[in-house]
């Protein structure tokens, strides 16, 4: 898939989190789009570096550490982006979940509708 695609795919996902998660708010498509960009590469860089450094406890939550990890990072890129707004930890933590299972729900069509029209 291209990075254009996932990109959007990540933007659709967030405005879901938007409607499903309260204390998560983003003001217009701009923001979605920009606030997408903003989270993928906070996770990509600062997110990697903190679930690296954080192995060991992440081995002794079995995994939990990373999802508050990825919460944080959601937060963060609240912080960022003018037009995202995330109101507390909670919602940050809610929203990371939900924006993980949705993302990975539409990735998951996507390379179904992909492979369908491939053949």
């Amino acid at each position: 898939m291209s990075i254009l695609i996932r990109w959007i795919a990540s933007a659709v996902a967030l405005y879901i989190v938007t409607q499903i998660v309260p204390g998560v708010q983003v003001n217009g498509i701009q923001s979605t789009l920009i606030a997408a960009l903003a989270i993928g590469l906070v996770n990509a860089t600062l997110g990697t570096l903190l679930k690296l450094m954080t192995l060991p406890i992440g081995c002794l939550t079995l995994g939990i550490s990373g999802l508050v990890i990825n919460g944080l990072m959601f937060w963060l890129a609240g912080n960022f982006v003018s037009g995202f707004h995330v109101t507390g930890f909670l919602p940050a933590f809610l929203g990371s979940i939900v924006m993980s299972l949705v993302g990975g729900a539409i990735d998951f069509l996507l390379s179904q509708f992909i492979l369908k029209t491939a053949d």
